[in-house]
């Protein structure tokens, strides 16, 4: 899934994505560089990561 697909499941903002959630462990896979690289997560990530933050 890309950066605005993930925001979007996890009903967050794409700014929280980019910003936060990599500070809350869940990182994604960096294509290209600088400007133009592109931020894809896998969906079996995404749903682990959410698993742990069960409280």
């Amino acid at each position: 899934m890309d950066a605005k697909q993930t925001a979007a499941f996890l009903n967050m903002s794409l700014t929280w994505i980019y910003r936060d959630a990599p500070k809350f462990g869940l990182r994604g896979y960096k294509f290209g560089r600088g400007k133009n690289a592109k931020i894809q997560y896998k969906k079996v990530d995404v749903l682990k990561w959410l698993e742990q933050q069960k409280v």
